[in-house]
């Protein structure tokens, strides 16, 4: 018997498909854009023009500058056990392939708007200095009370949830899943919980305001989320020499050796069912072309892939309503200069937090004042930029889109005044001056981009919220419940959004694919023996019909 099929839709899904690919299956990727890794690649400035006066004004001077290099998605790497863990279990590993992880230090710059910054660091001495400055003298005892306990909720979340399937609402009555939960305090809010560690508010904000990596408000976010200060802090930030890029690559070239096959530049219409939509066929490309599989798994956002790849139905209209993470407005800025006030990471907070999350997540909208960080892969990776220039990447939190969102006309206006707010606030808070004037190129990526280059439902660039009836069990399943053989794996699926949570998520899917087709086989094997031994039975039952044991 031949070895099973499967196509993988969507880039995002290498390490899955490598998985596959190391246990037997044929594997072949089918991608819309030209490289993989989806929302997680690079956006090149490749060269650009750029005229400057001659000094006495006589003509102009046509310098031609080199390129600079941003990270569309990720620039921050967190969780780098599940990383490794990953390349382990596909026999190789990160440095056997190429890739060097870069630490950052400090971890970042948090800007308020009195000029104060707080470095977060995971140096405890730098710590202790600001934490006694804000808090007293009793303030660094409290910072390492609550590392046990993000430490505590990173642990149990990755032993009981990130490693572990949650196919049914059953799933959630394990007993040690049960033993756990409450430890891991799900049903308060990140902002509570710290706010039990941490009496000053700048403190309370710089503990908080990672939930925005899973696009969440930090006053309803769960506290199980502290998780991410814990390795943030515990095991440092890093960075990937040469980009989040260097780290796709690498699984896809590992997966071409266990035979993954990659068509990219092929998106897909549909996919195709038979028997009554009941059963996976494959998927039909834009081009018409369709290519068939025992198995389809979907790394496209779910909710477009529920309602424009499947056929209608009730599950998709419901997935449409469910709360979604936010959006952004994202600046991808090529210098020419360094801007040394600037670290590879900073955080500028707005002055008014609470009310600037009310704007993103209850009204769907852009603040007056937005929070928003600012990245410079160019200072931790010089490759990033040519000498003496720096790229750097703004990314402004926003509502996702909804019936009320602006037009794109509407956007070109936001964009617009947001750009002289950054650039301001950059300016007043670092000290930094005349930052438009060296200005050379930008690209912009809006909500509606989003949307459009990545098929993003409502242009969240996180998925689907993960607010407690959103995860676990109550998220919507890798495997679909009525069509045999399709399965789901990224950010909308079990068990969530970012890379490291994407790459547990493709080993959770791997596993329940390899076992459903183990049970089906072992199923198909028994049936025939079944069939044999009654043929056996009721041949048996005729011949002593017809030629009885003579018992005398």
């Amino acid at each position: 018997m031949s070895s099973p099929s499967v196509i993988v839709v969507g880039a995002g899904g290498i390490a899955t498909a490598a998985r596959l690919a190391k246990e037997g299956f044929r594997v072949k990727v089918v991608e819309k854009h030209g490289f993989v890794g989806g929302r997680c690649s690079l956006i090149h400035d490749n060269g650009f023009v750029r005229r400057y006066a001659s000094p006495d004004q006589s003509h102009l001077i046509i310098l031609l500058t080199a390129h600079q290099r941003f990270d569309q998605g990720p620039s921050l790497l967190l969780m780098p056990e599940l990383f490794h863990q990953t390349f382990h279990d596909l026999n190789t590993s990160l440095s056997e392939e190429g890739v060097a992880f870069l630490k950052c230090e400090p971890n970042y710059c948090i800007w308020f708007a009195d000029h104060d910054c707080f470095q977060l660091s995971t140096d405890l001495a730098k710590m202790k200095l600001q934490i006694d400055r804000h808090e007293g003298e009793e303030g660094f005892q409290k910072f390492l009370a609550f590392m046990q306990e993000a430490g505590k909720h990173y642990e149990l979340s990755l032993k009981h949830v990130l490693q572990r399937n949650f196919p049914d609402m059953l799933s959630m009555l394990r007993p040690a899943f049960l033993l756990s939960v409450f430890s891991m305090h799900p049903f308060q809010s990140i902002y509570g919980r710290i706010s039990r560690y941490f009496r000053s508010e700048k403190l309370r904000r710089v503990f908080t305001f990672a939930s925005m990596y899973l696009g969440m408000n930090p006053f309803e976010a769960p506290g199980t989320y502290s998780l991410l200060q814990f390795t943030e802090l515990a095991h440092g930030i890093a960075y990937p020499a040469g980009g989040f890029q260097k780290i796709l690559r690498a699984l896809a070239r590992v997966g071409e050796r266990f035979g993954v096959e990659y068509c990219l530049n092929s998106p897909v219409s549909s996919i195709i069912l038979r028997k009554q939509d009941k059963v996976i066929s494959g998927v039909r490309l834009e081009s018409g072309k369709e290519l068939y599989a025992d198995i389809v798994v979907i790394n496209a956002d779910l909710v477009y892939a529920y309602n424009n790849l499947l056929p209608p139905s009730k599950a998709a209209r419901m997935l449409s309503k469910r709360a979604a993470s936010c959006s952004s407005i994202s600046f991808f800025w090529s210098f020419d200069r360094v801007i040394p006030e600037l670290q590879t990471h900073n955080v500028f907070l707005a002055e008014e937090y609470r009310e600037s999350f009310d704007a993103i997540f209850k009204r769907h909208s852009l603040p007056d004042e937005p929070s928003f960080y600012v990245n410079v892969p160019s200072r931790i990776d010089p490759t990033a930029a040519p000498k003496g220039k720096d790229a750097v990447v703004v990314l402004v939190p926003v509502g996702h889109l909804d019936e009320h969102s602006a037009s794109s006309q509407q956007w070109e206006s936001l964009v617009d005044r947001v750009r002289v707010f950054i650039l301001n606030t950059i300016e007043a808070r670092t000290g930094v001056k005349g930052l438009d004037k060296f200005l050379l190129h930008e690209t912009i990526q809006t909500p509606l981009d989003w949307k459009s280059k990545f098929n993003l439902d409502r242009g969240a660039i996180l998925g689907l919220s993960h607010s407690f009836f959103n995860v676990l069990s109550f998220r919507p399943r890798n495997k679909h419940a009525e069509i045999d053989g399709l399965y789901f794996v990224g950010a909308s699926t079990h068990p969530g959004t970012g890379v490291p949570v994407c790459l547990a998520g493709g080993k959770v899917v791997s596993e329940q694919i390899i076992d459903d087709w183990n049970k089906k086989q072992s199923s198909s094997t028994r049936r025939p023996l079944c069939l044999i031994f009654l043929a056996l039975v009721f041949l048996l039952y005729f011949m002593i019909l017809w030629h009885p044991f003579n018992f005398s």
